[in-house]
C-alpha cells in the first residue's frame, strides 16, 4: 500500500453529525494514549496529520481521516481515562456505541493494545463488547519496537489467543514491523462493497 494522499476531514461528536464518505471505514479503539494518532500518522507518512498528546483523554470527538481516497480512519475517544465526569463518560459511551453499531460503511474495528503491558481490564471489557456485538476486528499491538525481538512473537500470539482476533505488531518508529498489519488492512478493504443508494 503506497500512500500518496492523506488528510484530516472533520471531527464529529456523534453518528448523526458524521458525514457519509462511501468508503470503507476503520474505527480505532483503545485506551487513552495507546497510540491511535501515532498509528494514523505512521500509515499516512505524516507526523503532523493526527494530533498526538501526552495528555490522556484529549480526543473527545470522532476524528475522520481520508487515506488515499481509498479508506477512512475514524479515531475514537480513548477509554479508561477517569479524569472526566461520569456524565461526560456516559455521553461518550452512548455516542460511540451508536457509531459502532450503526455506521453504514464501518468494515472493521482496529483494537489497539500496548505491547509493553499485559491486557488491562478495560481492554478485556472492550473485547467482550466487540464479540457480543459480532463486530469484525483486528488487533494492533502498538509500541512493538519497545519490546525485544525475541519477545514480540510470544506477545503477539498471547494477545491473539486472549482476545480471539488476529493481532499484529505495530510501531510508529520501526515501520518495518508494520507490513503484516498493512496487509491485513488491504485484505479488509478488498472485501468492501459500496452500498447503492437510491
Amino acid at each position: 500500500m503506497k500512500i500518496t494522499k492523506a488528510k484530516y476531514i472533520i471531527s464529529a461528536p456523534s453518528l448523526k453529525a458524521s458525514p457519509v464518505f462511501n468508503l470503507p471505514e476503520f474505527a480505532l479503539i483503545g485506551r487513552s494514549n495507546v497510540g491511535k494518532s501515532s498509528l494514523i500518522n505512521a500509515i499516512a507518512n505524516n507526523s503532523k496529520l493526527a494530533k498526538t498528546s501526552n495528555v490522556p483523554g484529549k480526543t473527545r470527538l470522532i476524528n475522520y481521516f481520508n487515506i488515499n481516497d481509498s479508506f477512512i480512519f475514524a479515531d475514537l475517544p480513548g477509554y479508561g481515562y477517569a479524569k472526566v465526569s461520569a456524565q461526560i463518560q456516559n455521553e461518550w459511551q452512548k455516542n460511540l456505541e451508536n457509531y459502532l453499531l450503526q455506521r453504514r460503511d464501518l468494515i472493521c474495528l482496529i483494537h489497539l493494545v500496548d505491547a509493553r503491558l499485559p491486557l488491562q481490564k478495560n481492554d478485556l471489557q472492550m473485547n467482550e463488547w466487540i464479540k457480543a456485538n459480532n463486530k469484525n476486528c483486528i488487533v494492533a499491538v502498538t509500541k512493538a519496537d519497545k519490546i525485544s525481538t525475541s519477545k514480540t512473537e510470544k506477545t503477539i500470539n498471547d494477545f491473539s489467543l486472549s482476545l480471539g482476533f488476529k493481532a499484529y505488531p505495530f510501531s510508529a518508529v520501526n515501520k518495518q514491523l508494520n507490513a503484516p498489519f498493512i496487509k491485513a488492512l488491504e485484505e479488509e478493504i478488498s472485501k468492501f462493497t459500496p452500498e447503492i443508494i437510491g
